[in-house]
């Protein structure tokens, strides 16, 4: 089977060290993470993963398996970059002179469609989004000039379909009502 790069998305509770057994998953199958990214999900109490690996289908199935055994995780998804509309985010900083006396520059930003965030008389900080392609391209064309600072997010993302995980929660919300009332 042929690798693939899949987007995992995780909803679980938020516990102290569910990162560290969630990473084990993947260290004990030799799989490297190439991005990962955190945040509260569309549901009240939830907190989203989404995590990009390059592996095949029957290994995205195991890990699945996996994460969903941890107390923590209500449901894990996997897709592939088709089934998902994803982007990532990156800040540059560089020198302030470079932004007044370096026409080059200013195209740069231009052409790419960064934006610049902050300026003062040491720095300025540009922020791009967009695919990791077009982050890494800006990059190049910034390198020669001198980066004095750089860093990329994770993917995020959304899928092209209905996520059920709003359904599912609301049922087992409603399992848990009604365990409760009978106790």
């Amino acid at each position: 089977m042929e690798k693939k790069t899949y987007t995992v998305s995780i909803y679980t509770e938020n516990n102290i060290g569910l990162l560290n057994r969630i990473s084990a998953i993947f260290q004990r199958r030799h799989i490297n993470v190439e991005s990962l990214s955190a945040s509260e999900s569309e549901i009240d109490d939830v907190f989203r993963w989404t995590l990009v690996v390059q592996v095949t289908e029957s290994q995205i199935k195991k890990i699945i398996g996996q994460i969903e055994r941890q107390i923590e995780v209500i449901k894990a998804y996997y897709h592939t970059d088709e089934e998902t509309i994803f982007t990532e985010s990156a800040l540059f900083k560089i020198k302030s002179d470079l932004l007044f006396e370096e026409r080059k520059i200013q195209n740069i930003i231009k052409d790419s469609h960064a934006r610049i965030v902050t300026v003062n008389k040491q720095f300025f900080v540009l922020e791009k989004s967009g695919m990791r392609s077009e982050i890494e391209l800006l990059y190049r064309e910034l390198k020669p000039f001198g980066i004095m600072q750089f860093v990329r997010s994770g993917r995020i993302a959304v899928t092209k379909s209905e996520m059920p995980i709003s359904q599912l929660l609301k049922e087992l919300s409603k399992e848990d009502e009604y365990a409760f009332a009978k106790a």
